[in-house]
This record gives structure tokens, sequence and C-alpha cells, in this order.
């Protein structure tokens, strides 16, 4: 089993920002590492089910560490009007502050767009070396959706793919194996406590003025108020 040895943690929500060296952006190394997990996505806002699916893959998979990167500005999400990225950043940051092996990655935000996950991931890889295994965390919607994703086959041949059980969702494998040969032997399946949040559900949620309080870390909650996130047609 992966070490699981607690990294600096400092500050509270609402100071400045302190937290644990982003060392995958910044282009350092950490020797000790030898499985690490990415997990991607816009996280608008990060919340419960986000957690406790970096937490399993952590355990299950004995990784040590696990990076939550927040997409920058992702082309099959342009439709949609996301929270600035600082602020995706800052309540992945403060949802993450008690985790000893989880960091937040800008390595996705800091580079110029198109921000499609195959380049993020190559970025990823040169960082860390060939040695590192990498794990690729996705949700059971993502894996079904894989084969319009912009280079699949790069990233099925690249690193493995984790994505969480779920009961709602079904795979077509043959489907899968049609579009992207050899994509099941690259799949993991979790299975982990079944919790039903979405982010979109709770940026409706605090546009009606419903209450989140405990499907978000209360961090996340406070920030999204403070900050006056989702209230309207804008993102704050």
């Amino acid at each position: 089993m992966a070490s699981r040895s607690p990294g600096p943690r400092r500050g509270a929500f609402h100071l400045p920002m302190e937290t644990a060296e982003d060392t995958l952006s910044l282009g350092h190394t950490e020797p000790a590492l030898r499985r690490i997990g990415i997990f991607g996505g816009t996280f608008d806002p990060i919340h419960l089910g986000h957690l406790i699916l970096a937490e399993e893959a952590w355990f299950q998979l004995g990784l040590d560490r696990v990076y939550v990167v927040p997409a920058g500005q992702p082309p099959h999400k342009q439709g949609q009007q996301l929270a600035p990225v600082e602020h995706r950043l800052r309540m992945a940051q403060l949802a993450t502050a008690d985790s000893p092996y989880v960091r937040v990655s800008r390595i996705d935000a800091d580079r110029p767009p198109p921000h499609y996950t195959t380049d993020m991931i190559r970025l990823v890889r040169e960082r860390v070396g060939r040695s590192v295994e990498l794990y690729f965390l996705m949700g059971m919607d993502s894996l079904r959706d894989l084969p319009t994703w912009h280079e699949a086959e790069w990233l099925v041949r690249n690193c493995r793919l984790v994505a969480l059980s779920r009961p709602d969702v079904e795979l077509d494998w043959g489907e899968l194996e049609r579009h992207l040969p050899g994509i099941r032997d690259q799949v993991i399946i979790l299975d982990m406590p079944e919790l039903e949040i979405a982010s979109h559900v709770l940026r409706e949620r605090v546009r009606t003025g419903q209450p989140i309080r405990y499907q978000v870390p209360a961090p996340v909650e406070r920030y999204i108020r403070e900050h006056h996130l989702y209230r309207g047609n804008g993102q704050g």
C-alpha cells in the first residue's frame, strides 16, 4: 500500500490562499510518487461526490497522490457559462485543504486553450516521467461518451481509466470496443457509496435559494455565498 504521510496544510478558508505546493504545475517532481490519479473536470462547484471518488481511488488503487485538476475552458462546455476558473480552483483547494493525499493543480488552468484532456495528460506525463503510473479518474457518463472525446484513442493507450460505478448509467462495452479497441482492459470500475449529487443541480439550487450545506464542504458553501456565485445568469 502506498505511503500516507500527511503534507503541509495551513490557513483557513477566509484567509489568503496558502495551500500545499502544486508540484505538478510548477514542473517539480516528487521522487516518491509512483502511482498518481488525475481527476479532471470543471468542478463547478466541487462537491462531496467528487471527494468520495478521489478518496476511493486513492484507497482502492493504492495511489500516492490524487491531483484534482479544474479545467480551464473545456471545448465540450463552450455553450455553458462556467464560474471563472480562479473561483473553481479556490473552491477545490478549500474542499481538499485537510487531505494529506489530494492536491489541486493549475496545470490545465494555466495553459492556453483549447483545454483538451489529452493535451493536459500529455503535459502531466512530461512532468512526471515515464516511470509513474497514471490513472485518469472520470465519471461513468464520461466513460460512456469517451469515443466522442478529442484523441480518445491516445488517452486509452497512455493511462488507466478509472470510473465509479453508477446504476443509472449503462455501458455498451461492445460499442466502446468498436470505437476504442482495447479499452476494456484499460478501465477500472470502482465500487463506491452511491451519492446522487451533481454540480448542475447544485448551481440551480443556489440560483433558486435552496440549501446545499450538506452536499458540499462547509468552506465551499461559505465561499459560494460570500462571492455570490451561481445567483443569476452570471457566475459571480
